[in-house]
């Protein structure tokens, strides 16, 4: 098994996921995935930082071989979610002489959910140092990225940091592999509209902590090691702000054309003000791609025929998503069809409460929409232009950018 060493005595020895699709039964990952794990060789001990998935523990164990580790004094929990730990009882197991080392509550989610007795732990508060012999550890407590027990782990001397979930991005690369540039950002952001975003606040609030650290290389947990982390760092302080996005998200199913048309003229006329659009059939959408353009959404648009009286499930589900989310969009509007009545708009507008939205007037055309419809819907773009156009909006896209 190879190993890849980031610095002498910092090795990768985690584990690359090529086929993995899917993450939760819920993420898509169309690029597969990596499970990364270091080993810090000190002058006096060792130390494992994080695991793999339960499925590539005899890879680890293998590279831990090939390196020629008989001892191992520790292994850093920086996360408990089973991609990362679900490999400690076999790596325990093999190793019998190792602590785990983790936040209190890392150490109460790890009793639970893999059953490992309570005297393996070395629990560690905010701060806390841990000497290797010519090597300092630093634990930096950095709860709800993305579960409440997660820290990350300075090693000052090499100035590597490792930064678990956080800065991480679903790619099937590893160690000193190094994609594109650009294809590393893409699915950095994708990651982290996926599974950080929820989080924004709290990750802003706590990142001129790793900001004010002299960061040579980020190590996280999936995907590429970072050797220029400025470039993350700078796309996190963007993503993370405060003021919305520019741009307008337009999520939509249509039964019979009647909503593809309002939605087409909708798209058109935005664009034909200067806004922005991202577009979503949702009958063949990317979920990963529609969380993604949520990131520089100001404005939320679902478009829904009446469906029994109600939205589209596809649409209800894309409503239900973005709640899960929370972008930082601060404006909703519903457009779409009906045949002869019901409560879409009530509906959709009660599945997103997290967003707390200013809501448009919403444009709701009985059967194919008429020209009072479509004049309707001109006039929807004007009211979301002046928004964008207004000084609190910072960002807002006059690039006349071509709906997508």
């Amino acid at each position: 098994m190879r190993t890849h060493a980031l610095t002498d005595g910092v090795h990768w020895v985690g584990a690359i996921d090529w086929d993995r699709r899917t993450f939760d039964e819920l993420v898509p990952l169309p690029d597969g995935t990596s499970y990364n794990a270091y080993l810090v060789k000190g002058g006096g001990q060792t130390a494992l930082i994080d695991t793999v998935d339960p499925a590539f523990a005899d890879v680890l164990l293998d590279r831990l071989a090939a390196l020629g580790v008989t001892r191992l004094d520790y292994v850093i929990s920086n996360h408990a979610e089973q991609d990362h730990s679900g490999a400690l009882p076999a790596v325990l197991a093999r190793h019998p002489e190792a602590m785990v080392v983790a936040t209190v509550k890392g150490q109460g989610l790890l009793m639970d959910l893999l059953a490992i007795p309570a005297e393996r732990f070395l629990p560690v508060e905010d701060g806390a140092v841990l000497e290797l012999g010519g090597r300092t550890l630093r634990f930096i407590h950095f709860p709800w990225v993305h579960w409440p027990e997660t820290m990350l782990t300075w090693l000052e001397q090499d100035r590597l940091l490792f930064s678990g979930d956080l800065f991480g991005a679903h790619l099937a690369v590893g160690g000193l592999a190094a994609p594109e540039e650009c294809v590393a950002m893409e699915a950095a952001k994708r990651y982290y509209a996926e599974i950080m975003m929820p989080y924004r606040n709290v990750i802003r609030g706590n990142l001129p902590r790793v900001t004010a650290l002299p960061v040579d290389t980020i190590c996280p947990s999936h995907g590429p090691v970072l050797r220029r982390p400025q470039a993350i760092l700078d796309a996190y302080q963007g993503w993370v702000a405060d003021q919305p996005g520019g741009r307008v998200v337009i999520a939509y199913a249509s039964m019979h054309d009647s909503t593809r048309l309002m939605v087409q003229r909708l798209a058109e006329a935005l664009l034909e003000r200067g806004v922005g659009v991202d577009l979503f059939n949702l009958a063949t959408a990317d979920l990963g791609r529609f969380a993604v353009a949520l990131v520089d959404a100001g404005t939320l648009v679902l478009g829904s025929p009446m469906v029994v009286g109600g939205a589209h499930p596809l649409v209800a589900n894309a409503a239900y998503v973005a709640n899960l989310l929370k972008p930082r969009a601060r404006f909703g509007a519903i457009i779409g069809s009906y045949g002869w009545g019901g409560k879409m708009v009530a509906q959709l507008t009660g599945l997103v409460p997290a967003l707390k939205l200013d809501w448009f007037e919403p444009v709701s055309a009985k059967g194919r929409p008429k020209s009072a419809d479509l004049e309707a819907l001109d006039r929807l773009a004007d009211a979301i232009a002046a928004k964008h156009a207004e000084p609190a909006n910072p960002q807002r896209d006059v690039g006349g950018q071509e709906a997508r």
